[in-house]
């Protein structure tokens, strides 16, 4: 018998299939070992020895897999094909190793890129021993996220009330972010013009053209910076007469991209689809694991986590084949099409991702795929299709207009596909998600000296703008560029981001919160050498050469620590009044900038409520607040990010032109509003104005009449659903921005209820039904532990898992359409280790009402005293407000920390129980019991 050990319970079963009898697959599910969550594990002075420790979860499927290697023949560990894959199998086998499993039984590694029949009776006739320069690897960058995390965050929460946490990669991350948004505050817009032309040909065909000459000078972008100089322009081109001059002509190719790797995907699918990057590697994985087709189990996508670009010959030959019957021999290249990697070092060398079976097209497997599925395995199917295509021939033409003298010169431009080739499948996008097409605009035939009327001179103004936020797409793009962290684990640093509230994502944009910045300041202030980024993308090189063989994994760790260390121990004597200083001089201009119409001469760290104080950044035990330095005689305090809100004041905005009547914002006891006219009448016969809340995150300083209209005349219609002929409306409801269908509400968090369209509409009112089926009351499967239903429940908090009496919420961002069982068993462990460590007990099922009464009549006839439960209360209130001096705050850890990093848990000062006391012999009054509405709020937790 021999023993096949893989991750996944889904990759066990396809596996199994293909190996028949004679073979035992079993899952390891993940990781069976981890660094235990306390200080200590990874200890320095040691040698940086690590100590590592099963929970409960795994012990179960270690025994399966002892008992299943008793008296087996040979073991093969057949774990994923990358860095975290070999540690895996690493894992298990010093685990079976330490409990003498392994006796007379051969172990060996085997490796698949794609999980299909071909693809592991391959892997199965080569199989290999274990890179162990892969397990150092691993180690090293296991052992540093741990140290950085366990020392770092420490510090945070000691200098910093109310900071989550600090990560070696996470915070790098955080301070591209917030620089872009300094960056983006720093800008000053300048405004300029440009003047556009239409003309006639002399042939009386249409076309338009831009003026890029006046005066014989070439205009650059501020050429024309003002409405005079514009003006000037536009008579200089009215009083020409303009003939055609140069005519230039040229055919250009445009060359399809490379297959997808982790990274390109991420980002493609971020644009194209507007799915996460956690998303999309969910939905991948399960690509990857298989499907029913034809009553087979099969692998759609070879191995998502890969930096390479390249595909196996084979491959090669069979999308080449599918391209030539599918399109004809013109859009087949001569010869295959190469593409090689730019990365240093690309993670293992894999292949691209890729379809397993080329052949197998979309359309195929629609049925057996949902929604978001299909929509991925298209996407990466049109992309490999499109790598090995002919490349699209585009003729350029650009044609200049003179007028006698040649002194002022306008330019008109156009294009036109000659051969589409790869075009014919696929169009890359560009990062605001509009498609990158050539200018399809065609010019009329002209020839040179022939003369063109002007029929219409468009003089415009604009202004620069600033660079816009990061989107996932861009981060997750500018991180590759800079060599931070792997594109493996760029999914789990963008969520540990929006999980510890360091940033939120605003119309598909990161977006810093001012605890993130205040983070960032703190890191860049006192720790600044751990989150530049040549010092982490050295630091990422350095791990690629212990992989590769070439660097010995703990000395990288001494030099590391070494530097670390002391750095760490240079902030133990820090003063908070010092690191307030540090960063009320960092953030100034952010927390304390001045309103936009801000009279000359106005400071904007002048206390409002005494105005002889002046406003600074504070620390609490909750965090970080502005307050004024006249305390305690002035009290004013406002909490960060309330800056705008407290600048801005009640004005008008303008005149509706529809009914004359005056256009306010206000701030009212929910918010900022709109408001149309003045309430008239009295009493009864009082009359309120028509009012709009202000969208979250609207900044009611930048609110201008036009903005102000649209949101007083929602809802609006934004078109007729195509299936139903019924209109979809967009609106603001107590709960935020909508869209409604049919009596179907759907919540809009990335999208402006103002600006979005039909076909965005029509997709997420798609995906929200689709939630909403599968949600309700959907068994995911048996718990391995007690083989009891695992459920994917709704809640009034969104969705949730259950198993039993523990109930775990879904991380943000889940979409609980692709939920899996593995999944749904870790958050349900995390849950039960985070309420047994805060000593919370699952909430109890209420008894039925008749037993309750009758316990209560029984109680009340033994007439016993009841017993004394408010001094412990008390006793333990006084304790705790004693020892916050500093708060360090609860950790969730059924979330990854930085790279799979738990977080430590905060400590707690023990609290001893007051004895009880003795029941006096004289009768007492029976205690009041509380209202059944209060008890029931304080065990009803279960959905929090």
């Amino acid at each position: 018998m021999n023993v096949v050990i893989v991750e996944s319970p889904a990759k066990a079963k396809t596996i199994n299939k293909y190996l028949g009898g004679g073979y035992t697959v079993l899952a390891s599910f993940g990781h069976i070992r981890d660094l235990p969550p306390k200080d200590g594990s990874v200890r320095p002075d040691e040698d940086f020895a690590m100590d590592w420790a099963t929970d409960a979860r795994s012990e179960k499927h270690i025994r399966e897999i002892v008992q299943a290697v008793k008296g087996a023949k040979r073991l093969f560990l057949a774990t994923d094909p990358d860095r975290e894959g070999e540690a895996i199998s690493w894992h298990v086998l010093e685990e079976l190793n330490r409990r003498k499993a392994l006796k007379d039984v051969e172990v060996k590694r085997v490796t698949f890129n794609a999980i299909t029949k071909s693809a592991i009776s391959e892997a199965m006739a080569h199989p290999r021993d274990l890179y162990f320069d892969l397990v150092h690897a691993y180690l090293a960058r296991r052992a540093l996220d741990y140290l950085v995390g366990f020392t770092l965050s420490p510090v945070l929460w000691r200098k910093l009330p109310g900071s989550r946490s600090a990560g070696r990669v996470q915070s790098v991350a955080l301070r591209l972010i917030c620089e872009r948004e300094s960056e983006i505050e720093r800008f000053t817009s300048e405004e300029y013009w440009t003047v556009a032309a239409d003309a006639l040909s002399a042939g009386g065909k249409p076309f338009l053209s831009r003026l890029t000459h006046l005066d014989g000078t070439k205009l650059d972008k501020f050429g024309l910076p003002d409405a005079t100089a514009a003006e000037r322009a536009r008579q200089a081109i009215e009083a020409g007469a303009f003939t055609v001059g140069a005519i230039e002509r040229k055919q250009a190719k445009r060359h399809p991209f490379p297959p997808f790797t982790t990274s390109t995907l991420q980002q493609e699918a971020a644009r194209k689809l507007y799915f996460s990057a956690t998303k999309t590697m969910t939905l991948a994985q399960r690509l990857y694991e298989g499907v029913p087709v034809n009553g087979e189990t099969v692998g759609l996508i070879t191995y998502m986590r890969t930096d390479a670009v390249s595909m196996a010959p084979e491959a090669v030959n069979d999308v080449r084949t599918l391209i030539g019957q599918s399109w004809g021999d013109k859009f087949v290249p001569s010869a295959p099409r190469v593409y090689k990697t730019k990365q240093k070092n690309a993670q293992e060398a894999h292949e691209a991702i890729r379809p397993t079976n080329v052949f197998l097209k979309p359309g195929d497997v629609r049925d057996v795929l949902d929604a978001d599925q299909f929509k991925l395995y298209e996407l990466i199917w049109k992309r490999t299709v499109a790598s090995q295509m002919e490349s699209a021939v585009m003729d350029q033409m650009a044609v200049d207009l003179a007028d006698g003298g040649k002194k002022t010169v306008l330019r008109a431009t156009g294009s036109a596909v000659l051969f589409e080739g790869f075009l014919k499948l696929y169009t890359e996008t560009v990062d605001d998600g509009a498609e990158d097409d050539e200018n399809s605009r065609l010019l009329p035939p002209l020839k040179e000296g022939e003369p063109v009327q002007i029929t219409k001179i468009s003089p415009e103004q604009h202004f620069t703008q600033p660079p816009p936020r990061y989107s996932e797409a861009s981060l997750v793009k500018r991180m590759e560029e800079l060599g931070i962290g792997r594109p493996s684990t760029y999914a789990s640093i963008l969520q540990v981001l929006q999980d510890r509230d360091y940033v939120r994502l605003d119309a598909r944009r990161f977006v810093p919160e001012d605890r993130g910045r205040i983070v960032t300041a703190f890191l860049e202030s006192f720790f600044r050498r751990y989150v530049e980024y040549t010092f982490t993308a050295d630091l990422e090189n350095q791990l690629d050469e212990i992989s590769a063989g070439h660097l010995d994994w703990k000395e990288v760790l001494r030099r590391f620590w070494q530097d670390f260390f002391a750095a760490v121990e240079g902030t133990q004597t820090l003063r908070i009044s010092e690191v307030l200083d540090a960063l009320d001089a960092d953030l100034g201009p952010h927390l304390f900038a001045a309103p936009a119409d801000a009279p000359e001469g106005h400071d904007p760290r002048q206390c409002p409520a005494c105005a002889a104080g002046r406003l600074s950044l504070k620390l609490g035990k909750t965090g970080a607040f502005i307050g004024c330095s006249a305390y305690p005689e002035c009290r004013y305090t406002r909490p960060l990010g309330g800056g705008a809100d407290d600048t801005a004041t009640d004005r008008v905005l303008g005149d509706d032109p529809e009914t004359g009547l005056p256009v306010s914002v206000r701030k009212g006891p929910y918010g900022w509003y709109c408001q149309l006219g003045e309430a008239t009448g009295e009493g009864k016969a009082k009359t309120k104005p028509k009012r709009a809340g202000l969208p979250k995150g609207m900044d009611p300083t930048g609110v201008e009449l036009e903005q102000a209209l649209s949101l007083l005349a929602l809802p609006r219609t934004v078109g007729l659903h195509p299936e139903s002929g019924l209109p979809i409306l967009a609106g603001i409801g107590r709960f935020g921005p909508y869209i409604v269908h049919d009596g179907k509400y759907v919540n809009l968090r990335d999208d402006s209820v103002l600006e979005i369209g039909i076909n965005r509409a029509v997709d997420l009112l798609a995906t929200a039904n689709s939630r909403a089926r599968k949600v309700e009351g959907k068994e995911l499967g048996t718990h391995p532990d007690d083989q009891q239903p695992v459920k994917l429940l709704s809640g009034r908090y969104g969705p949730y898992v259950e198993h039993g009496a523990t109930r775990a919420n879904l991380p943000r961002d889940t979409d609980p359409e692709t939920v899996t069982l593995e999944q749904a068993v870790g958050w349900i462990a995390a849950k039960a280790a985070k309420d047994a460590a805060s000593g919370k007990k699952p909430a109890a099922k209420k008894a039925p009402a008749k037993k309750a009464a009758a316990k209560a009549d029984t109680a009340t006839a033994e007439k016993k005293p009841a017993a004394k439960k408010a001094a412990p209360k008390k006793a333990a209130t006084k304790k705790a407000a004693t020892d916050a001096v500093v708060v360090e705050p609860p950790v969730d850890d059924s979330l990854p920390w930085d790279d799979d990093t738990p977080a430590a848990p905060a400590k707690k000062a023990a609290v001893k129980k007051p004895a009880a006391k003795k029941a006096a012999t004289t009768k007492k009054p029976a205690a009041k019991k509380a209202p059944a509405k209060k008890a029931a709020a304080k065990t009803d937790d279960s959905e929090a």
